[in-house]
């Protein structure tokens, strides 16, 4: 009987202890569950943001302008005689070397002169001839000819002989308008548009040119500075030629990179600017004469500067800030300074570190101390924009 009521109270026990261990379980299991559903609540509360990392690198220092293309040589071809065009042996838009022919005037009426010219001279190279041989005779006659006679066949000897040289003359400048009958390029360059047709008749007083020749390689770039950035150019001149970036107006393409090569005599005190004149090989023929292009001249380069995202950059009532995204995935204010801005990127004078992170996109959704989701851009222009963390 004793030995029965023992084992009752023992299956007692046992079933306490079991009942207790289950409500345990159960209890924390429910525990466990509310703070996952609590951190998936959470989860899908946060902001969604990208973000970007704070670089430490060197930043060029650019002056930006507009400026407008010029031929580095543009040469109006005219002609230099007289008469009718009988061909024309170019293309209009077409590249041609110096001393190619680019036209041709009716050449008979030089050739002519040219002719007549070797004519005379020949005529008097023979009267010269016979007049040596009269002087010689003369001469061997000795007190059988009267002085006078030798000295006024020196004296005809003497203009014959200058006579001759005034054809050597004649001929040199006719030869001189036969060559230029036929019109040649005098610089390598683009030929423009055609100004005179064949059968034309030109004139070398008339202002009116053949065409126009512009050299395009190199290829210069005219644009302007303020007065008050004189003193840095000149001096960064002075140690190398400063890099030269010209891009289309929109600022979008970049066209070609060259080297600043002159800077003015002289400042324009209407407009408190210095003209300035860079050189670009322009290979690939990206600048064309009469182009309007805008002007990057590179007058510094801050070494291991503080870089982010002009995005990341906010402006408020108090100043420039960014959002900083702590360990913690919380957005922090951080309010900055900025010294330089160019190509979508900033320079940071204080307010942030290298390596950390900062909101790029969805700012205005964000409050100090909002939790964040975040998205990290991409550098590689051939890789997605973001990319998930």
């Amino acid at each position: 009987m004793k030995k029965s009521r023992t084992m009752r109270w023992v299956l007692l026990l046992l079933a306490a202890v079991a009942l207790g261990y289950y409500g345990w379980q159960r209890f924390h299991g429910e525990d466990q569950a509310t703070a996952a559903s609590n951190a998936q609540k959470a989860a899908r509360n946060a902001v969604r943001v990208s973000i970007a990392p704070v670089e430490k690198t060197d930043f060029p220092v650019y002056l930006t302008g507009l400026g407008t293309v010029q031929g580095f040589n543009t040469v109006v071809v005219r002609t230099r005689v007289d008469g009718q065009i009988d061909k024309i042996a170019f293309t209009e838009g077409q590249e041609v070397k110096q001393g190619d022919l680019l036209a041709e005037i009716d050449p008979r009426p030089y050739q002519a002169t040219l002719d007549q010219a070797k004519a005379k001279k020949a005529q008097d190279e023979a009267n010269l001839f016979n007049a040596n041989l009269d002087l010689d005779r003369y001469t061997k006659l000795g007190e059988f000819a009267t002085r006078q006679q030798l000295d006024t066949q020196r004296s005809t000897v003497q203009q014959l002989t200058a006579q001759i040289a005034a054809d050597v003359a004649a001929i040199a400048n006719a030869q001189t308008q036969l060559d230029y009958t036929a019109i040649k390029s005098p610089i390598s360059g683009v030929v423009g548009l055609r100004q005179v047709d064949i059968g034309n008749i030109v004139n070398a007083a008339t202002q009116t040119g053949i065409v126009t020749i512009a050299q395009i390689e190199p290829i210069a770039v005219i644009f302007t500075a303020p007065e008050e950035n004189l003193p840095y150019i000149n001096e960064a001149q002075t140690i190398q030629p400063l890099k030269t970036i010209a891009i289309t107006t929109d600022g979008k393409k970049p066209l070609a990179e060259g080297k600043l090569a002159v800077v003015n005599n002289q400042v324009d005190s209407t407009s408190g600017t210095i003209r300035l004149k860079a050189v670009f090989e322009n290979k690939n023929h990206a600048l064309w004469p009469g182009q309007s292009v805008s002007t990057r001249l590179q007058v510094n380069t801050l070494k291991d500067a503080t870089v982010v995202p002009d995005e990341a950059i906010q402006h408020g009532t108090d100043g420039l800030y960014a959002y900083v995204v702590n360990p913690d995935n919380k957005a922090e204010l951080r309010k900055v300074k900025v010294s330089q801005s160019i190509d979508g990127r900033s320079v940071v004078d204080s307010g942030l570190s290298p390596g950390q992170k900062v909101i790029t996109a969805g700012v205005y959704k964000v409050q100090p101390g909002t939790l964040v989701s975040t998205a990290v851009a991409s550098s590689d222009p051939a890789q997605p924009k973001v990319r998930q963390e």
